[in-house]
């Protein structure tokens, strides 16, 4: 007899119903089982709210097959939604604003700039943060690539790197943009005057809210920008715990690392020595970002409440300084099966499980 039953909040990839993280949610449930746990997906729009009552979609490893059922709501939650169109966020919010007294195992984060504005005003956090502007207008831009050169803009609730901008200030006076589409598809470089740029970023940005943060020098000497993906998680004592660390490579002409837009694994500590040429430094770099990473979840879940998981993004910068790029709460974790590392996707797999199983535990 399970021990308990947890719910995962999800969205659908497309209009056939197909879940976003099919192949994720399969390790779940069979995580879920050798734990004594039912893992159960569902999404917002298949709810008997009346009867208290979800269309779970479950998987029987036994026979390979995915199945659905009706059954009472879980006694846990566990969102993993991502808000790919404003329907889904819609869709999410409404669900919990109508359903208050479910209890989910992490609280959810702002948005990109809300949470810098948070982390900004925290002495310990100030010195990991590239310097980040809201997009109000086209001058505040013109200032920020005045003073540092190189910035992008980012869309406040973006993610893997849809959206994307880097824009370069260049010594004839001109300015070199690139990017990603929404669609992730890369924007090839193009070479304004300051008229131009003005004109394109004010077409480009019109329907959405963007932030203008510092732009980090992080091209090898392929010309391929790098940085780090760190997974941190609650373990089963409900204590955070640093599952594991990545290094990430964009594809060539690619102004972001994400793998999803091409991009490639490689062991942390390996492309550290490639970029410092300095085993010594490279792994005392190693070092650091793991301590900043649990000064930053305690910094965070002081100020937003209780959290089960964050994937950072992390630049380090030629002189080994550490810089916090993007947080995310609802972090993939293919990437340590990408670099060969199964025994680390497994434990990141289990982990929210085992979180929620203390939560159940403890209450």
């Amino acid at each position: 007899m399970p021990l308990f039953s947890l719910g995962v909040l999800a969205v659908y990839r497309s209009s056939k119903q197909v879940l976003e993280e099919r192949s994720f949610f399969k390790q779940l449930i069979i995580a879920g089982k050798s734990l004594d746990v039912d893992v159960y997906i569902f999404t917002p729009n298949q709810v008997d709210e009346r009867n208290n009552r979800i269309y779970a979609h479950s998987y029987d490893p036994s026979h390979g097959q995915w199945t659905r059922k009706w059954i009472p709501y879980p006694d846990l939650f566990y969102d993993r939604t991502r808000y790919q169109s404003d329907a889904h966020y819609k869709e999410v919010t409404q669900f919990k604003k109508r359903n208050p007294n479910l209890r989910f195992i992490s609280v959810p984060l702002t948005n990109k700039w809300n949470l810098h504005q948070v982390l900004v005003r925290k002495p310990s956090m100030k010195s990991f943060l590239p310097s980040t502007k809201l997009y109000l207008r086209f001058n505040d831009l013109r200032q920020e690539l005045l003073q540092h050169g190189l910035v992008f803009l980012k869309p406040i609730n973006g993610t893997g790197g849809r959206g994307i901008l880097r824009i370069q200030r260049l010594l004839n006076g001109n300015y070199a943009i690139q990017g990603r589409t929404q669609s992730r598809r890369i924007i090839a470089e193009q070479r304004v005057n300051m008229p131009k740029l003005r004109a394109m970023i004010i077409q480009m940005k019109a329907s959405k809210r963007f932030i203008i943060q510092q732009g980090i020098d992080l091209r090898l000497t392929t010309g391929n920008v790098h940085d780090y993906r760190l997974l941190i998680q609650k373990n089963g004592s409900g204590k955070w715990e640093m599952t594991g660390c990545v290094g990430r490579i964009g594809a060539l002409r690619s102004v972001t690392s994400n793998l999803h837009g091409g991009g490639r694994a490689m062991p942390m500590l390996k492309l550290l020595k490639i970029w410092f040429k300095n085993e010594k430094q490279a792994t005392t770099v190693a070092k650091d970002m793991e301590r900043f990473s649990y000064q930053l979840v305690e910094t965070l879940e002081s100020s937003y409440g209780r959290l089960c998981e964050l994937a950072l993004d992390i630049a380090i910068d030629h002189s080994g300084r550490v810089w916090l790029l993007e947080v995310n709460t609802k972090p993939a974790r293919e990437i340590f099966a990408r670099v060969g590392d199964q025994s680390t996707y497994r434990k990141a797999v289990r982990r929210p499980i085992e979180f929620a199983k203390w939560i159940y535990q403890s209450n």
